[in-house]
């Protein structure tokens, strides 16, 4: 298999966990049906769920798909699958704006880490983000070599 080749299989992996993670993790008890979340938020969040995994979709046939353009669809895929991921980050540098926080209490805390007797708080989407962003950044430089 080619470098390019690994990197388009490397890149429909990472659009599908992309959409399926979303679903996963909010459609559950902590998120979506979670009672003491709003309603009007609750419908957000399902809507924001459907539209990643359908966007994910789109991303996996831009890539496996045969046909003309195969860099072109390659490089789309990896910049819609960058969306989401980016689209974090920003909300993230914005809460204080909306005065977000990256966790509610009664969801998905998160990862308490004792280092050195020093505890580290973790948030896990935000850690899931970024790693998203450093395996799309290394796909790209694989299938550029």
């Amino acid at each position: 298999m080619t470098h390019a080749g690994l990197a388009r299989c490397l890149l429909a992996s990472l659009c599908a966990a992309q959409g399926a993670g979303t679903l996963a993790i909010d459609l559950n008890h902590t998120h979506a049906t979670n009672p003491l979340w709003l309603k009007h938020a609750r419908f957000h969040l399902v809507w924001q769920a459907i539209s990643y995994a359908l966007l994910s979709l789109v991303e996996v046939a831009l890539v496996v798909t045969p046909g003309p353009f195969q860099g072109q669809r390659f490089y789309l895929a990896a910049g819609l699958g960058a969306i989401p991921m980016l689209s974090c980050l920003v909300a993230y540098l914005l809460r204080g704006v909306y005065d977000g926080a990256l966790y509610d209490p009664n969801g998905i805390l998160p990862l308490r880490l004792v280092i050195f007797a020093k505890q580290l708080y973790v948030d896990l989407n935000l850690t899931a983000e970024v790693a998203g962003l450093t395996m799309l950044g290394a796909i790209l430089t694989l299938y550029k070599h």
